[in-house]
């Protein structure tokens, strides 16, 4: 996480260097105008299950612990956005969220013979997901503007296990979901492009966990919600 900070601060300090060298130009005035605006999104994300155990977790001796763990994943949207007021916005950002696998880690109690002592099981996901966001614009100051933005968003797991047939192994997990969001990000106005690094959190509000009481890794759970951190770059026309 700290390495993609630096990275995005590092992106906002080579942005705001051209902006310094370009204060006596204002690029894309009539922008401020526009009744709509459309773009692509590139963004890299990084996600976890948030858990909360079974009952049937502490009667348990065959695992001791469950912990989650942080992955990447990236993806790849359109932007549509709708002008309210000069401060207001509505916006659109549809797309995919691809190579998700996350995972948690086990420590078992009891075990079978040549069993590791700590498992590692792997969730595979591929989102589609649907997020509508109202936008909160700064006054412009020369090319630069900033923004803060809340709103919901609904998911469809391509990679849903939750329907596979039962293996000791599987953590299944449901197909829809659906959450909120908040996040700021930075209107970089260039000649041709506005570009607009952004950071986003993301929080599922509903239980996407299938449980079954005869899965070993999947039992132990009662509830898991997704927890994503967004960095994306928005470049708008």
């Amino acid at each position: 996480m700290r390495k993609q900070v630096l990275i995005v601060v590092a992106g906002l300090l080579a942005l705001s260097t051209v902006q310094a060298q370009n204060l006596k130009t204002l690029h894309r005035l009539e922008r401020e105008n526009d009744p709509f605006y459309f773009g692509l999104s590139l963004g890299y994300a990084s996600s976890y299950l948030h858990p909360s155990k079974h009952d049937t977790f502490l009667q348990n001796d065959s695992i001791l612990t469950a912990e989650p763990n942080r992955s990447p994943g990236y993806s790849l949207r359109l932007i549509a956005t709708a002008r309210l007021s000069k401060r207001f916005e509505v916006r659109a950002n549809p797309g995919l969220i691809l190579g998700l696998d996350r995972s948690f880690t086990y420590t078992l109690g009891s075990r079978q013979l040549f069993e590791e002592p700590v498992q590692t099981k792997i969730i595979q996901s591929n989102i589609a997901t649907f997020p509508f966001h109202l936008k909160f614009n700064s006054d412009r100051i020369n090319n630069f503007k900033v923004y803060v933005l809340a709103g919901v968003k609904y998911d469809i797991d391509l990679a849903s296990n939750a329907k596979t047939r039962n293996a000791d192994d599987l953590v299944k997990l449901k197909k829809n979901d659906f959450g909120a969001e908040i996040g700021i990000g930075f209107n970089f106005y260039l000649p041709f492009v506005t570009v607009s690094p952004e950071i986003k959190f993301s929080n599922g509000l509903s239980n996407i966990h299938a449980r079954d009481a005869a899965l070993k890794y999947s039992s132990v759970f009662d509830q898991l919600r997704s927890r994503m951190v967004f960095f994306t770059i928005h470049l708008e026309q």
